[in-house]
């Protein structure tokens, strides 16, 4: 399970690096990812201090990578 939580984490990484912020349901579509496997690669990363929140220009929260990351 570890291994599958840690790939998914890549992908996400890999996803709002070339895309930017983007929505939970944006980054779940995307990836392919249940909310539950989203929620926990978000988890690794945001543990890692790789990952910020942010506000989109309608007011939606995002999901985004810090800087440096």
């Amino acid at each position: 399970m570890e291994a599958q939580i840690g790939q998914h984490a890549g992908m996400l990484w890999a996803l709002l690096k070339e895309k930017g912020p983007q929505t939970p349901a944006a980054l779940a579509k995307a990836l392919g990812l249940t909310g539950a496997e989203l929620d926990r690669a978000i988890g690794w990363l945001a543990r890692e201090g790789k990952l910020e929140g942010a506000t989109g220009t309608r007011g939606e929260q995002k999901v985004a990578l810090k800087a440096g990351s």
